[in-house]
């Protein structure tokens, strides 16, 4: 072989690169957006804003794995396609389990819509829940209905209305432990979907009819606009993929495709998200300029929700835990998890570290230093040594740095480890915690590291103990808490690196509870010795636990979250500060910021930082555009 042709057999692309390039026009060709951009990695399919990320195939492609890939293209292209954002966020309820339910239908009815016009979509979409359910079968088994999530039940139920195909195998079990109590319930009006699937507004409302007769959102009747003539003629499509009506790119897709969608005057109940979202995620993308100003902010009345006066309370504690990250993993795990970490963001290390070194320099350049001089002891004096030269017999002097008040404050940054932080947001997360504990930690600031989530998924032992008990009303909590600590303040991050490749482990990120958490947190700061404590919380949601809410007021635990924001905010001596990764935190704190971008977080957590350090005052609560580093 000549050089030149070792050369050009050098620059020969991947075998996969072909089929990458046609399922990227496809997808664009489906979704009618031809400036699509789309890439590959090792993360769920997501879309944002005009960026499409798909699953990065394997090397060795078999066909099903062709198929599978298709699916979550099909299913990402159908969605921009034949979905109109702001009509479904006007239907959409505010209670968590019946928005979970509300988006999981609709995308069954977009992913329908594709199944009844092109065979090849419908084998592709077939795979792809197949390989969904057959994975999520491995990790979570389902043997009881308080086990199947209704909202899966609910969306294979309809696929199986309006394109008369039967689940998949491995969600079988899902749909039969519920198909006799909903046929029974709302087997009518689910026959009447089919009639209404071209026609989005009318779906929703056949939607929420659904919702209501089973019970599942209480403020649905409330909201309701049906009998408005107008609406009707608002946001109306037709869903037709031949007929070029695009996506707002300002959407966000959820159930299959994770939903993080949220109308701007959410009511107080407010809006959640899927915590186990196991396709991906649209995120909003919001402007400074449409941002609500300080004082339309919704902010909790004076005194009003005091944690002691309002009605929530436990079921049992008996199973929660307080643990670290050796006793969740062994050493070996822990560094295998570390490395995997690495690997993932290693292109983002050097540019979050450029940022940990500007906050270095602002922290530092604040820092009044100031020295004792004259002294007996310390370090030598190098401006005084003129006194040796000239006189030999005088003694050496020395200085010593006086302390500052840096040295005397510790973060506590409190890091949400649900199941819909699973991917790039929890990753980026975990590497800019442990590169701001090395920047604190060299300006002489203490560290600590947090995270929250349940033991298990649908209540775990804390449900079978309500359910031995006869279901008594108004139980309270009802799930196993597991509060994780990464890193001790008084442990040096050498010690703790590797701890924080736990949050790498498959099956760790399940349900928040978050209030309960910050409370935890909190105390575990007012227990400090330092004068100066400061509490950073990395969430992307409001708290969302479907075995509590389940048997519970829908607002049940972002009133608790709200009045423990409250308490600290309006009576503790610690600093609070949230950050929200695509969802509106600042509806909650004082001192907050949201993102749409996991990237962002670097910047964004540099940026907080030196604001609580300098003597300015903090901006206050807004939202941020999308942008780079």
């Amino acid at each position: 072989m000549t050089i030149s042709n070792r050369i050009a057999a050098g620059k020969q692309e991947p075998p996969a690169e072909p089929f990458k390039r046609a399922v990227a026009s496809c997808l664009r060709t489906m979704a009618q957006q031809p400036d699509l951009e789309i890439g590959y990695s090792a993360e769920r399919a997501a879309v944002t804003g005009q960026i499409v990320r798909l699953p990065e195939p394997p090397r060795q492609m078999s066909a099903q794995d062709v198929a599978v890939l298709r699916g979550y293209a099909d299913s990402l292209a159908l969605r921009l396609a034949c979905h109109d954002t702001a009509t479904h966020q006007k239907l959409a309820p505010a209670d968590p389990l019946a928005r979970a339910v509300f988006d999981a239908v609709e995308q069954a009815r977009v992913e329908a819509l594709g199944t009844r016009r092109l065979a090849g979509t419908a084998a592709n979409l077939t795979a792809m829940l197949e390989d969904k359910y057959t994975l999520r079968s491995k990790q979570q088994p389902v043997s009881t209905q308080e086990e199947a999530p209704i909202e899966d039940a609910l969306a294979l139920l309809v696929r199986e209305r309006l394109t008369g195909q039967k689940p998949p195998e491995a969600a079988n079990q899902i749909v039969e432990l519920w198909r006799s109590s909903l046929e029974q319930q709302v087997g009518q009006v689910l026959d009447e979907l089919a009639g209404t699937v071209e026609k989005q507004s009318d779906y929703g409302r056949l939607v929420r009819d659904i919702l209501h007769t089973l019970s599942i959102g209480d403020e649905l009747l409330e909201n309701d606009t049906r009998d408005d003539p107008d609406e009707d003629q608002e946001g109306d499509e037709q869903d037709e993929i031949s007929d070029g009506d695009e996506e707002d790119p300002n959407e966000t897709t959820r159930g299959d495709i994770e939903t993080q969608e949220e109308a701007e005057n959410d009511t107080e109940e407010g809006s959640s998200e899927s915590d186990d979202a196991p396709l991906g995620e649209t995120e909003n993308e919001m402007d400074v300029d449409s941002a609500e100003s300080p004082s339309e902010s919704w902010r909790p009345p004076s005194r009003a929700n005091d944690v002691q006066n309002i009605n929530y309370h436990v079921f049992t504690t008996e199973f929660d835990e307080t643990t670290t990250a050796e006793e969740l993993c062994d050493a070996e795990e822990l560094e295998r998890l570390r490395s995997y970490l690495d690997k993932q963001l290693a292109h983002l290390q050097g540019l979050v570290g450029r940022l940990a070194n500007r906050l270095q320099r602002r922290l530092l350049a604040q820092q009044n230093r100031s020295w004792e001089f004259d002294l007996e002891e310390g370090m030598l004096d190098p401006a005084r040594l003129t006194r040796v030269v000239t006189d030999p017999f005088q003694a050496l002097s020395f200085k010593q740095e006086l302390d500052t008040n840096f040295r005397d404050t510790v973060v506590t940054l409190l890091i949400d480890n649900s199941g819909s932080m699973r991917g790039r947001p929890i990753t980026v997360a975990a590497t800019c915690a442990d590169i701001l504990a090395r920047t604190l930690e060299r300006c002489g600031v203490k560290v600590e590291i947090l995270g929250f989530t349940t033991k298990t998924w649908k209540g775990g032992h804390a449900r079978e103990k309500w359910l031995e008990a006869g279901k008594p009303s108004n139980p309270g909590r009802l799930n196993d808490l597991r509060h994780i600590i990464y890193k001790s303040a008084d442990s040096p991050w050498r010690r703790a690196r590797k701890n924080l490749g736990l949050m790498m482990r498959e099956g760790l990120l399940k349900e928040n509870i978050d209030g309960e958490a910050l409370d935890w947190a909190h105390r575990r700061l007012l227990a400090r010795s330092e004068q100066r404590r400061i509490l950073m919380v990395i969430s992307d949601g409001a708290p969302v636990d479907d075995s509590t809410l389940s048997v519970n007021p829908g607002n049940y635990l972002e009133k608790h979250l709200r009045a423990v924001i409250e308490d600290i905010e309006l009576r503790s001596s610690v600093e609070l500060t949230a950050i929200g990764i695509g969802h509106d935190v600042t509806r909650y704190y004082q001192r907050a910021v949201t993102i749409v971008d996991a990237e962002e977080l670097g910047g964004v957590m540099m940026e907080k930082l030196a604001e609580l350090f300098s003597d300015t005052p903090a901006e206050p609560s807004r939202r941020v555009r999308k942008r780079g580093y």
